[in-house]
């Protein structure tokens, strides 16, 4: 068949840099005439095959202005899929994301005997990377899959505290920090938008009932606020003397939210359950600090300086 034969002088194409109109002839069994016409065929495409004339010519596929769709090999298909896992679990700074998508497409079309391939690779492999927790790549694949095709996923979720339950949610946006991932989703059963850390759900399985997307809030701003000020008991403000930027590179997104003021300031915002913490923690940046809220976090600081006031003289005291 004629798309077969397009299929296959694609692969001969990319399998090295120049190929002669007789060369390609005999690999396919046709004639030179028919390589021509699925040259063009393949230029009609979208794919950049070019042509010198004379000794040492013949056909190359080049660069063209967008990428055509590529393929593979089994051991090309293996090594790929190998490699965007290890790049969506974050190991090379801002590829995550795009890995993640270029997986979920490459696993969609790879044959399942090539997946129990990539499985087995990725099972017998350990990667040094920074403190946090490993997600397993077929959870992520199974979530970007949910968010792309607006289909419901359910799971059990375990709380802070051990407890868990059973959640049906409307995924839109995974969100990935340092250390770990969050799924931000609309929770069915509690009629709200949530966040869910990806170490903390079991279970997970993609249903086929597929939802219409709401209005939603931006994924990063709503886990930044969910991970870092809603589930604490005090949130302190505090105004630092630095920049958003040297701060950053101290505290995590998932702990502060960190914005630029004026005059070389940077206003801090964490949450805690504990105002001594809080103050330590604040304190350990090194930075000249403004407590703007809340007032008890002052009497902390003075508490904290007193104990290393202490700590410092040998000299006991009161408070």
């Amino acid at each position: 068949m004629t798309a077969e034969r397009v299929l296959r002088l694609l692969a001969l194409l990319q399998r090295r840099p120049s190929w002669t109109a007789t060369e390609l002839a005999a690999e396919l069994g046709v004639t030179d005439r028919s390589v021509r016409r699925d040259v063009e065929r393949l230029r009609a495409l979208g794919y950049p095959v070019h042509a010198t004339a004379g000794v040492g010519g013949g056909y190359q596929l080049g660069a063209g202005t967008r990428l055509p769709p590529l393929l593979f090999d089994d051991e090309e298909a293996i090594a790929t899929a190998v490699s965007l896992r290890l790049a969506s679990g974050g190991t090379v700074a801002g590829t995550g994301e795009a890995a993640l998508r270029a997986l979920a497409k490459l696993d969609q079309v790879m044959p399942p005997r090539l997946r129990a391939e990539v499985r087995a690779v990725h099972s017998a492999t350990d990667t040094l990377v920074g403190p946090g927790t490993e997600i397993d790549a077929e959870l992520l694949v199974t979530l970007a899959r949910a968010c792309r095709d607006s289909v419901r996923v359910r799971f059990r979720y375990a709380r802070r505290g051990g407890e868990e339950s059973e959640r049906a949610v409307e995924p839109v946006r995974m969100v990935a920090t340092r250390h770990r991932w969050y799924l931000m989703a609309f929770d069915v059963d509690r009629d709200d938008w949530r966040t869910f850390r990806l170490d903390r759900m079991r279970d997970v399985a993609a249903t086929t009932w597929r939802f219409r997307p709401r209005e939603h809030p931006d994924p990063v701003a709503y886990v930044q606020h969910s991970t870092s000020e809603a589930p604490y008991r005090h949130l302190a403000r505090v105004r630092l003397r630095a920049t958003a930027a040297q701060v950053r590179d101290l505290v995590p997104p998932q702990v502060a939210k960190v914005e630029d003021d004026e005059d070389g300031w940077c206003t801090f915002t964490a949450g805690g359950d504990d105002l001594d913490w809080l103050a330590m923690h604040i304190a350990r940046l090194g930075f000249e600090a403004e407590v703007l809220d809340p007032p008890e976090l002052r009497r902390a600081a003075q508490h904290l300086a007193h104990r290393l006031t202490t700590m410092a003289t040998g000299e006991p005291g009161t408070r």
